[in-house]
């Protein structure tokens, strides 16, 4: 029996105000996934319970059987949910229920359309949990004690799901949480045992935990069912992943899927396995087909549960999945280590240590395996039904969520270097789309007779990839350059400096050698040029002075005037760019600058007579270089004063245009 003492009224933190009219408005018409939540936090409970209770066996207070019981009151019209995990304290309730304590809460109610079918399936990236329960509900009253605390240190927490929630400390034998249900009008099927028993066996039967109800048999003077007092289990209560694959069905890998990511949503795709030689482990690994709000958050690790003998150790099994694989979602149990496993014992396991090599090939293999189906589906000389299924390309869906991540292993997983690069995808300027759908073997296989490099440029942004001047002389030659994009893209390609035996180069760095791409007349024009503009960039080079290494003919180029290259050592003008942007000391180098031969500009000035119009001329062609790949203008002032003199004298009479002052 509770007793009240000091209630309290507090208010909800304002995002929980804005989920909660969500939940009512947005996914009414997916109401049943409010159980399945409850039962999901209730079994936490007991696994948490069962982890603490490894290190202080009081804890189990002399009810060591865990369990979770749903039952129902068709008078009073409610519908309970109680475990007797490891329940939660004053403070506790506080902090888990009043507020949404979540990495990515702001993005996730930025991202928000007021388009209810678009925002149910963000609410469903973001996972509902506990307020689900006003989805069904009016009033839900929550109590609770933590284990190992007095009977007088119980929780009671009620509220409307409107703005605020009242909180009383009361009187409870009995540890763990008890969440009550005050059903809203029209919700009367979830007053049912023969429905409460079909949704709990479609949504929870993968829980570990035992789920009980009281057993029901038909009264026929009442022409209802009438309880017993006696239990029924509802769920087969095993680990799911302890099964054999033979007898899993794809609805049951989803629902444990939706258990463990807490997601709204099925996985992608999922690999299973029991593992057997000098460690002994079975691992239910899976790929969502979204990426949470958090992904970006390197520390916020919730992937890997942890289990030992079927007992449950631990969330966010870090040690189990490096950083370049956080997406991944899902269970590892283990039959060597000991039960009382801590973080700081996992950080120096060898036999973690083989339990993550061992993972780590499992998902890449997974992503081998749907790259490989891509790849089917999209060859057209192959017959539709060798494609193996005609599913929509599940790895164009995964590379969208969690590309950027999957580039980080090349840098962080020197073993599997080559394998994820493999993976890689990339826009390039074969098709010049945005999409990044071609891998390195695509490139290699496309290589045109004579090319042994592939060849790629960097920048911030996908249009200022495809318009980079650098290009230029690849259009010409109909040879086929990558685009990247992303910021991590500079990170990549410092690591991965080949593929397959071929170098990849930056069109932006060093001298350019085509190679068996070019003739040898070209070559010699090429030195014939050189020669006849030696002059001219050597007077360019002296006017410029410290902005240049040196000034040079290009081969680059067709159609713009100059560009800027970067030493083959030295790191790439964008790079730097992308430094001094997130506050980095970068040593200062020193960019060549490359004129077009060819261009009107280029030969106008190499007869310029007017020393201080060639050297506005000068200046001008180095800041529009600057500008065509994207960089700033050390001073913007003073590129437009010069352009702005030399449009005027271009004019023929300062009458004709006019200027501030005249």
């Amino acid at each position: 029996m509770s007793e009240v003492r000091s209630p309290e009224t507090l208010g909800f933190q304002a995002e929980v105000k804005q989920l909660l009219h969500l939940m009512v408005h947005s996914l009414y018409g997916n109401k049943e996934i409010f159980l399945r939540e409850l039962i999901s936090n209730a079994s936490d409970a007991c696994d948490h319970l069962r982890f603490e209770a490894l290190a202080d066996t009081a804890l189990w207070e002399n009810d060591p059987d865990l369990k979770i019981r749903v039952s129902y009151d068709k008078a009073a019209r409610t519908l309970s949910v109680s475990d007797n995990g490891v329940g939660m304290s004053r403070d506790e309730v506080i902090s888990n229920i009043g507020t949404i304590a979540k990495s990515g809460t702001r993005e996730f109610f930025q991202s928000l359309t007021g388009d209810q079918a678009k925002d149910a399936h963000l609410i469903g990236q973001f996972g509902v949990g506990f307020y689900s329960s006003f989805i069904v509900a009016d009033k839900v009253t929550l109590v609770t004690r933590r284990a190992g605390m007095g009977s007088e240190h119980g929780v009671r927490w009620e509220s409307a799901g409107q703005g605020e929630y009242t909180l009383e400390t009361v009187r409870r034998e009995a540890r763990g949480t008890e969440v009550i249900l005050h059903l809203r009008e029209g919700e009367d099927e979830l007053l049912s045992g023969f429905r409460l028993r079909s949704i709990l066996r479609k949504y929870s039967d993968h829980i570990t935990i035992p789920i009980l109800m009281k057993k029901e048999e038909w009264d026929k003077d009442k022409n209802e069912p009438a309880l017993k007092d006696e239990d029924e289990q509802i769920n087969q209560a095993s680990a799911l992943w302890a099964r054999p694959k033979s007898e899993m069905s794809v609805e049951q890998y989803q629902e444990f899927y939706k258990h463990v990511g807490h997601d709204f949503e099925p996985p992608l795709a999922w690999t299973h396995a029991h593992v057997e030689g000098k460690q002994e482990y079975t691992l239910l690994l899976y790929l969502p087909a979204h990426a949470p709000f958090d992904l970006w958050d390197r520390e916020h690790r919730h992937g890997v549960k942890l289990y030992v003998q079927r007992v449950f150790i631990m969330d966010d099994a870090e040690q189990l999945m490096p950083a370049y694989l956080r997406f991944v979602r899902g269970v590892i149990d283990s039959n060597d280590l000991p039960l009382n496993v801590s973080r700081e014992i996992l950080q120096e396991s060898k036999t973690v240590e083989a339990i993550r090599a061992g993972c780590v090939k499992r998902v890449l293999s997974l992503l081998e395996e749907l790259s490989e189906k891509a790849v089917a589906r999209a060859d057209p000389g192959l017959d539709p039904g060798d494609a193996r299924d005609h599913e929509t390309d599940k790895y164009a869906t995964f590379w969208k969520e969690f590309g950027r991540v999957l580039k980080e292993g090349v840098a962080e997983d020197l073993a599997n270097k080559e394998r994820i690069a493999k993976l890689l995808r990339f826009s390039s300027t074969r098709e010049e789309k945005e999409d990044e759908t071609v891998s390195l073997a695509d490139y290699v296989s496309r290589m045109k007779e004579g090319q042994d490099k592939i060849y790629y440029t960097t920048a911030d942004s996908f249009g200022a990839a495809r318009a980079s001047p650098h290009l230029e002389i690849f259009r010409k030659k109909g040879v086929e350059v990558l685009l990247m994009h992303d910021r991590i893209d500079e990170w990549v390609m410092a690591h991965l400096t080949e593929f397959e035996g071929k170098k990849l180069q930056s069109v932006a760095k060093g001298d350019l050698d085509l190679g068996k791409l070019q003739d040898e007349a070209e070559k010699k024009e090429q030195e014939k040029e050189a020669g006849e503009f030696r002059e001219l960039t050597e007077k360019i080079g002296k006017v410029l002075g410290e902005k240049v290494k040196e000034v040079r003919v290009t081969h680059r180029l067709t159609d713009s005037p100059a560009c800027l290259v970067a030493d083959s050592s030295a790191m790439s003008t964008n790079l730097e760019r992308l430094l001094k942007a997130a506050g980095h000391k970068v040593p200062e180098t020193k960019p060549t600058l490359e004129v077009n031969p060819h261009h009107p500009l280029v030969r106008a000035l190499k007869h310029d007579s007017d020393e201080k119009r060639f050297a506005d001329w000068s200046y001008i062609l180095f800041d529009q270089a600057v500008l065509a790949e994207g960089g700033q203008l050390d001073e913007p002032g003073a590129f437009v004063k010069r352009l702005n003199e030399l449009m005027l004298e271009m004019a023929g009479s300062g009458k004709r245009i006019w200027t501030p002052g005249s």
